[in-house]
């Protein structure tokens, strides 16, 4: 029974209910709930979405600071069991060496059992999703659970396992950014949009970053120069401005907390303000970006190689495949027994966090200086405010200490890179070589101005930045980068960039490299013909041409709308009455017109330059209209390779 409605006394206006005319201040109580519609309709606005943005910042930056607050008390609990022990080196030993084992093991089984996408950085795989591949249950809010306890016990093991915090958060952030875009969709009830849901995903690679260093510029940076292969300005802004909340809010956390007076750099320097440098040291600062570019080269090949070898030897792809805790664990054991701060660990100043060693490396006093004046003793523990302290060796000059370290951490971080368990690998690498190796690394120039955020300098920007490029210019003609290197040993599918100048891609067209077997569905075709081609094949669609004459193509019909509509026409086939697909097509199946296509005289780096703008996955070709083959990734990447490796003459 529907209610009565009525109209107020002297009142003009739409009818309400009785319920309303009887129900305490009428007005009031509508007032407010039309002010509850605009306020949704403004916020959930299609093309405005500022408050999603500013969300994702403040959400991930209250993560990042209640996941740093969490490791901090594990570490002091590891660091107080360590301290109290006793002096029996067994109990130390015990006490250094099983706290990161159970800890890591702990995030390894805890993350896969929840769900096996949350190991590893995330990086890799976020590249291929902003290429247009769609990668099942990877940004699902499932994930975003075992990913943060997990990374919260791999950072929580400290310097033993020395692993980061940039890669597997900027996954976090993404995955927070397709929630809150889910959300929305629901809320103004739109189905899902690819192209504003990118827009999320790359304005939310930037908060990532911005959350973990307080550094927007930089996070901005990193999205356009690790996660985007062509950048749209429309994301320029809404990068910067979820960006700067992120961080914002990061840094206004530990003032509310009373951990900070206000709002500073992360690492605190004291380089000199009126004669920064002396100008011969530019040549010294391109020199050692020479050589971290050298550097970089050689880590990229062993950690690929050493990655492809645990992948392909029976034993340790059979742990991996069947006990990845058992894995960790004594990949875990190895390095915290070589870092045991009585043993090896003394030289490798094993006892500071990994803050605690960026701290100690940006400072500005002369240890070979002071060393040489005097021998202080080695604390029982770190001393903050001489943390150079855990550099020293009596028996070793610091030159010593610093080239043992970098040897030993070489192969220790790509021995750190195999365990299965969500960790960042950007960080481990800034602390061995700052900004030119991990730039090298990453094929990045954002690395220098995460330096300038992080200590406040920019007085240093130009040999800082000279030395960042002449790092870039080896190692990106030498070696794909870290991220690449992952995605090519996980074989995971990515359109490789067409590098070098002297590569001729122009000189390469269509018709050199693409599939001639296409498969076509005419519109006069008989239904007998096209049921025997949709069984016998099993593609996601088929090109529609106008007729088995002309081969004109029109559009595109899907293979599984098209088996659906013969399903339901099967029923009312009349015998003598030759059907064809026409009939099909005007019997409400489906035909997606078709607004792009290639041909044949096209480039490579034409077609290349489509596939990487379009995120697509296949392309017809057609000449003069008539459909002649077809372009996929599995062409491009052939073609590809063969401009770059020229198979050998026959």
């Amino acid at each position: 029974m529907e209610e009565l409605v009525g109209l107020r006394e002297g009142s003009s206006g739409n009818p309400v209910t009785l319920r309303e005319l009887f129900s305490p201040c009428p007005r009031i109580r509508r007032g407010i709930r039309d002010g509850l519609e605009w306020l949704k309709q403004k916020l959930f606005h299609v093309s405005e979405d500022w408050h999603l943005l500013m969300t994702l910042g403040v959400l991930m930056a209250l993560i990042s600071y209640a996941m740093d607050f969490a490791i901090g008390r594990v570490v002091r609990a590891h660091q107080w069991l360590y301290r109290e022990i006793g002096d029996s080196h067994l109990l130390r030993y015990l006490s250094w060496t099983m706290y990161p084992v159970a800890l890591t093991s702990f995030s390894s089984g805890f993350s896969q059992s929840i769900t096996p996408f949350s190991g590893g950085s995330g990086i890799p795989e976020l590249k291929t999703i902003l290429t247009g591949v769609v990668l099942e249950d990877y940004l699902d809010i499932k994930n975003f659970g075992a990913k943060v306890v997990g990374l919260t016990c791999t950072l929580a093991s400290g310097s033993t396992v020395f692993l980061g915090k940039v890669g597997p958060f900027v996954h976090l952030s993404v995955m927070m950014a397709a929630y809150l875009s889910r959300v929305r969709n629901k809320a103004i009830r739109e189905s899902e949009n690819d192209s504003k849901q990118k827009e999320m995903l790359v304005a939310a690679a930037a908060v990532g970053v911005a959350t973990v260093f307080a550094a927007p510029f930089s996070g901005v940076l990193f999205s356009i120069e690790v996660l985007s292969s062509h950048y749209s300005v429309w994301d320029y802004w809404r990068c910067f401005f979820a960006a700067t909340c992120g961080a914002l809010m990061f840094r206004l956390l530990p003032v509310f907390n009373s951990e900070q007076e206000t709002i500073t750099t992360l690492f605190k320097t004291s380089f000199r303000v009126d004669v920064p440098f002396d100008l011969p040291e530019i040549f010294f600062f391109v020199v050692l970006g020479a050589i971290c570019g050298i550097v970089s080269c050689a880590y990229l090949f062993c950690q690929r190689t050493f990655l492809g070898f645990i992948r392909t030897n029976w034993f340790l792809s059979k742990l991996l495949a069947t006990s990845k805790p058992m894995y960790s664990t004594l990949a875990t054991l190895i390095l915290a027994s070589i870092t045991y701060p009585p043993g090896v660990g003394r030289f490798l100043a094993s006892r500071l966090s990994m803050k605690e060693h960026l701290d100690s490396l940006f400072d500005n006093n002369s240890w070979a200086l002071i060393t040489r004046n005097s021998s202080p003793p080695w604390p029982p523990e770190p001393d903050s405010q001489n943390l150079w302290f855990e550099w020293y060796h009596p028996r070793f000059t610091i030159f010593g200490t610093l080239a043992f370290f970098l040897v030993m951490k070489f192969w220790m971080l790509i021995l750190a890179t195999t365990i299965p368990m969500p960790a960042g690998y950007f960080m481990p690498v800034f602390v061995f070589g700052a900004a030119a190796f991990s730039g090298a690394v990453t094929h990045t120039i954002s690395t220098a101005i995460l330096a300038f955020e992080l200590t406040g300098q920019i007085l240093h920007a130009l040999p800082v930045l000279m030395a960042v490029l002449a790092a870039n210019a080896i190692a990106q003609s030498c070696q794909a980068s870290f991220y690449d290197g992952t995605i090519i040993v996980k074989k995971l599918p990515y359109l490789p960039w067409i590098r070098g100048r002297g590569i001729s891609s122009h000189g390469v067209i269509v018709e050199h490299f693409m599939n001639c077997t296409i498969t076509t569905l005419a519109k006069d075709m008989p239904l007998e013909e096209v049921v025997k081609v949709v069984t016998s094949t099993d593609v996601a669609e088929y090109p529609l041409v106008e007729s088995t004459e002309s081969q004109i193509l029109v559009g595109v019909v899907r293979r599984a709308q098209l088996m659906q509509a013969l399903q339901t026409e099967s029923p009312s086939w009349a015998p003598g009455h030759q059907q064809c697909l026409q009939d099909v097509l005007a019997g409400g199946c489906p035909m997606e017109p078709i607004t792009l296509q290639l041909s044949p005289e096209t480039s490579l780096h034409q077609a290349h330059k489509f596939f990487e703008l379009m995120n697509l996955q296949s392309l017809f070709v057609t000449s003069r209209g008539r459909a002649v083959g077809f372009v996929s990734w599995v062409e491009l990447k052939k073609a590809i390779s063969n401009l770059t490796n020229p198979p050998a003459p026959k």
